[in-house]
């Protein structure tokens, strides 16, 4: 993918290099200590701040213990490591975002809609979104509540060395993958899935499970669509993503990992499935042929 020079996305927060989160701007938040060795020295009224600042932050979201957990040694929230922030595997996540920025705002447009372009979180070993805490183990994921992809760069070493999925264009499937996603939760069809899994089997919330995902693998289709028309794809890019989708279907994940498949299981689809339906969005390039919840997948 010839992606050097482009554009960068500026909605990138990149928390690598950090221990734990804050939601306050200049980092943590040092809670009010008595000075040693002072006789009456407020300690009644230290405490009672004390209490009002713990369920005060209990009251916005925050943990104070998790605070607390970090430890006087800890690196501030907010700080990332200098060189983290600028190596060449960020800088193509950014441009890469910043491509499916340019296509999606393109095709809401063109049905006078807007499109609100997601964030995506750069993390190390574990992270905490507003869908719960997440490690690396976990994979690339998109949050509904917050509207944010989050990605462990290290990911994609395991992509190519654990999966077989080497390639820029590998990485690249993997962005669009988790930025459709986004798009199907600014049309309704995240939010519309999460209500009926709450009355479904497990076998049928994983029956409708593999259809989200496979119009997730559609819509990076329709992605690369856009992006080849713009002449940034070189040969071989299409199939390093083809092969991707491929390493990463459930059968075939089933069958390295333990030996044999158990279809009932399935929440992503095959990998013949997977392959067929990013290929659809890439000979298409429209929304409207990525509609996996009708007929046969």
């Amino acid at each position: 993918m010839r992606w050097r020079g482009r554009r960068q996305s500026t909605n990138v927060e990149d928390r690598r290099g950090r221990s734990g989160t804050s939601a306050f701007p200049g980092g943590r938040i040092r809670l009010p200590m008595g000075r040693a060795g002072r006789a009456g020295g407020g300690g009644l009224s230290t405490i009672i701040i004390l209490v009002i600042l713990f369920f005060g932050l209990r009251a916005l979201g925050i943990d104070p213990m998790e605070m607390l957990a970090e430890g006087p040694g800890a690196p501030s929230g907010g700080t990332v490591e200098r060189s983290a922030a600028n190596d060449e595997m960020s800088q193509f996540v950014r441009v890469v975002l910043a491509e499916t920025e340019d296509v999606w705002n393109d095709l809401f447009e063109a049905e006078g809609n807007r499109y609100p372009e997601p964030s995506l979180v750069l993390f190390g070993g574990q992270i905490r979104s507003a869908c719960g805490f997440a490690s690396s183990a976990s994979g690339p994921f998109y949050c509904p509540g917050d509207k944010k992809v989050y990605l462990d760069l290290n990911f994609f070493s395991e992509l190519a060395n654990r999966f077989g999925a080497a390639g820029d264009f590998a990485r690249a499937y993997v962005v669009a993958h988790e930025v459709g996603h986004h798009v199907q939760n600014v049309i309704g069809v995240l939010p519309r899935f999460n209500q009926m899994r709450q009355r479904m089997s497990q076998a049928e919330a994983n029956a409708m499970s593999i259809r989200v995902e496979l119009q997730a693998d559609c819509f990076a289709g329709i992605w690369a669509h856009h992006t080849a028309q713009k002449g940034l794809l070189e040969e071989g890019d299409i199939e390093e993503a083809l092969n991707a989708a491929n390493q990463i279907g459930d059968d075939t994940l089933q069958r390295r990992t333990q030996g044999y498949v158990v279809p009932e299981s399935f929440n992503h689809g095959t990998s013949e499935q997977r392959q067929r339906w990013f290929a659809r969005g890439i000979e298409s390039g429209r929304p409207t042929d990525c509609d996996t919840f009708n007929g046969p997948i």
